[in-house]
This record gives C-alpha cells, structure tokens and sequence, in this order.
C-alpha cells in the first residue's frame, strides 16, 4: 500500500466497526462473535488479538453482548448506531456540491484536565465535523455546525466550558491563506492521489476478495471527512484528486456490495 494510506491500515477495533457499518444491513440486529472473529483474521489478526478488541468495543459501550444457547452475539448499542448513521452521513455526502458556505463556526472551550476523556472525544468529532484546530482550545470551521455542536457537548456534558460564534470571513483578509495554515491541504491534496492511484482499476474474483477490497476502501475513505474540510472553493480550489477520489468511492462501493454481502453473511451465521 502507498506509504500515505499505512497509517489507514485498520486497527482491529476500529475494523470491527467499519465492517458492521459496512455490512450489517439491520444494525439492531445481532452478530455472531465466532464470525466477527474470523472476519478479523481474514485481515491477519489473530484469534486472541480479536477476541481483546471485542471486549474493549463492549467496554466502550460500542457493542453488548447477547446469548443465544452455546453462541455469543454482539449488537450495536444506540451510541454507536448514532456515530455510524453521523459517519454515514458525513462520508456519502463530502464533495457531493462546490461550497459557497458564506457561515462559518468557531469554537473554543477550556475542559479541565480531569474531563480529559470527554475532551479527547470532543476533539475527535470535530474533526470529523470538518473542524480545524486555530489554537490551543480553539477550533474553526467552513461551514454552519450550530446544531450539531450543541447535540456534541450536550452529549459530552462540557457545554459549560465552551463557547460557540457563528460570522464570516472578512473580505479584507487574505481567508486561504489562513485556512492553508489551519488545514495541511498540501499534505490532503496527496491523500486523495495516493487513494486514487492504490484503488483505480482494482478487479477482484470471489465473495471474500469483493469483502476484503470494499471494507479497506471505506475503512480508508472514511478518513476523509476528518481531513478534508470542505472549504468554500471561492477562498480555496478543491484538492485535485477529490473528484476522482469521490467517483472511485461511489463506483467501487455499491459494486462490491452483493459478493461482500454473501460472504460476511455466510461468516457471521454460527
């Protein structure tokens, strides 16, 4: 793989979560662990390196456990359905129409050391929500995130150490320069090149081929709603592979759809 996508390479917990969003069609529905299990070590995990990342997703509070006689199940708990319908949203809707955004978001905020872990989820989700970090605490982005930020520290419990504006650039100020030092869109513009060129013409032979392509193809695209902002292209030009990048993802992923389907349904069931 380019040496730009092996920091893409999936860890198992966030593998487990890229195939349930990808494949598990009714995602209240449960799964068995055994198939979980192997579907882990299709992509070269060991049995005991699954099972632990298994119990740390339940841990999380991302998957419970179920039973069903001999048969250990796993089900996605109503947080993570909610991460994955965001993610979904995000990730088959980035680059969809040029940005004219003329509203922009900043926030900051001042969580105290001992909310650490709600502040590592904080900053987590707002790059995924096309935010850039300006400083320390402050964070910036091209696009109207009212809404979604007041459901995000509401479930984070640290609206009282943020603060939230809305305005617009002024016309004044050179904004893509700024944004350049805000975003790395030198080191953006080269993922959407190395995502193009490691993806472009791939053919595969055979259901577990079609699941192991079209899982490392969203496991990889879904990186670019955290990177990417999205930024008006009035201020900035749009990085020069996206729209490769985007017609490759909406070719190769419906393609693939039915083979990976047959096999993740055929590993999953005990």
């Amino acid at each position: 793989m380019n040496d730009l996508l092996r920091g893409f390479e999936p860890a198992p917990q966030d593998l487990v979560l890229t195939l349930l969003g990808a494949h598990h069609g009714p995602r209240d529905g449960a799964v068995w662990s055994g198939g979980l299990v192997r579907l882990l070590g299709e992509f070269g995990f060991t049995e005991g390196a699954a099972r632990v990342a298994l119990n740390r997703l339940v841990a999380r509070d991302l998957l419970a456990r179920s039973r069903d006689g001999r048969h250990v199940h796993y089900v996605l708990t109503p947080r993570i359905r909610a991460v994955l319908a965001e993610g979904d949203r995000r990730i088959f809707t980035l680059g969809e129409k040029p940005r004219r955004e003329i509203t922009w978001t900043v926030l900051w905020h001042s969580i105290p050391d001992e909310r650490r872990p709600a502040r590592t989820r904080l900053v987590n989700r707002l790059r995924f929500l096309g935010f850039g970090s300006v400083q320390d605490g402050t964070w910036l982005a091209p696009h109207d995130r009212e809404q979604e930020l007041a459901a995000l520290l509401k479930e984070l419990d640290v609206a009282e150490f943020a603060g939230v504006m809305l305005g617009r650039p002024a016309a004044a100020v050179d904004f893509g320069a700024f944004a350049a030092r805000v975003w790395d869109l030198g080191e953006l513009a080269e993922r959407y090149r190395a995502f193009v060129e490691h993806f472009r013409g791939r053919e595969v032979t055979g259901d577990r081929a079609a699941l192991l392509l079209r899982t490392r193809l969203v496991h990889t695209f879904r990186e670019f709603p955290s990177l990417d902002p999205e930024l008006p292209e009035d201020l900035v030009p749009a990085p020069p592979c996206r729209a490769e990048a985007l017609r490759l993802f909406h070719f190769l992923y419906p393609a693939l759809a039915e083979a990976a389907q047959r096999h993740f349904d055929k590993v999953t069931r005990p």
